[in-house]
């Protein structure tokens, strides 16, 4: 009887430790989230520099060069790309602007003009005015960078000689 009773415990035993007494369960939930917003970088700098040339002609004309500059948006995010040069040399939004000496601006006073464009033959200004009369590059994100070519002309290179520049913003509206 003993041994009947040592049976009947140790099955109890191995039934209540192999989990029917655990068979119920609670569950509950939680979620992974994320909130990604609009966002856009430009990259530009002296690697966008544009050269438009050494003359040593005072009647050379349409001296034209160009570069490009980077944008990089957040996948479908709508933006416009602006350029304005330096309202120092009188830059204005339409893509105009003059460069002034580099190295000897306190005596040489000579601004050299210039615009900016968005096409190789030099016809569609490259501005800062948005909406109507709107000068400005569009695009849409793609989450990698879209390179923009811009492209530069002085039509007159009649002024005092020395090294000239200026400094173009350029504003990404998104």
């Amino acid at each position: 009887m003993l041994k009947l009773a040592v049976a009947a415990a140790a099955t109890a035993t191995f039934v209540f430790a192999s989990g029917s007494a655990l068979a119920d369960t609670a569950s509950a939930n939680f979620q992974v989230k994320m909130t990604i917003v609009r966002s856009c970088s430009v990259t530009a700098g002296n690697a966008s520099d544009i050269s438009l040339g050494t003359t040593v002609q005072p009647t050379a004309t349409n001296q034209t060069g160009n570069n490009t500059i980077s944008v990089t948006c957040s996948k479908t995010t709508p933006y416009t790309v602006g350029l304005l040069p330096s309202s120092t040399n009188g830059g204005t939004t339409d893509g105009t602007g003059a460069m002034s000496s580099v190295a000897n601006s306190a005596t040489n006073t000579d601004k050299v003009p210039y615009s900016l464009y968005s096409n190789a033959g030099n016809t569609t200004v490259w501005g800062n005015t948005v909406g109507t009369g709107a000068n400005v590059v569009g695009g849409t994100g793609t989450g990698a960078a879209i390179t923009h070519t811009v492209y530069a002309k002085n039509t007159n290179a009649n002024f005092t000689p020395d090294s000239y520049a200026d400094t173009v913003t350029v504003t990404v509206t998104y």
